[in-house]
């Protein structure tokens, strides 16, 4: 049998001690634990919302020959822009407008999230802030195509 903390963690990629005292909270159950992780993450997101993003990141993707996108990525520090969680954001998120055309950021942010449609891409993206503890935003993105 698994050791829930690990699995926990491994799932959601918090913190040792946090997946420890969100079973704690949530009395042994894995689901309620993921609640709770998640609601702590976003609270964290907001925290940082006011936080200074001069560092960035670009992301391209052209889908097929046919359909491109260039986005622009903004966090706190070069050190964020180039780890995992960020990386692989900027490519869902480049999916996500090939896929979805949104017209505006704040579309974007309202829309299901393409690989988890049980999420919007506003959660998805204050996931990522609480995972690597800078504030990350959006700043522009442009979708073409032929």
């Amino acid at each position: 049998m698994s050791n829930p903390v690990v699995q926990l963690r491994e799932e959601t990629g918090a913190g040792i001690m946090d997946c420890k005292r969100a079973l704690e909270e949530a009395g042994g159950d894995l689901a309620k634990a993921k609640e709770i992780l998640n609601e702590k993450g976003i609270a964290k997101a907001a925290k940082k919302a006011d936080r200074a993003t001069g560092a960035g990141l670009l992301e391209a993707y052209i889908h097929n020959g046919r359909v491109g996108v260039l986005l622009e990525l903004r966090m706190e520090t070069d050190f964020v822009a180039h780890s995992e969680p960020v990386q692989q954001l900027a490519k869902d998120l480049s999916l996500q407008i090939v896929s979805m055309d949104p017209a505006t950021v704040e579309d974007l942010l309202q829309q299901p999230f393409v690989k988890d449609p049980t999420l919007t891409v506003e959660a998805v993206l204050k996931g990522v802030i609480a995972k690597v503890g800078e504030n990350m935003k959006i700043a522009r993105f442009v979708r073409y195509q032929v």
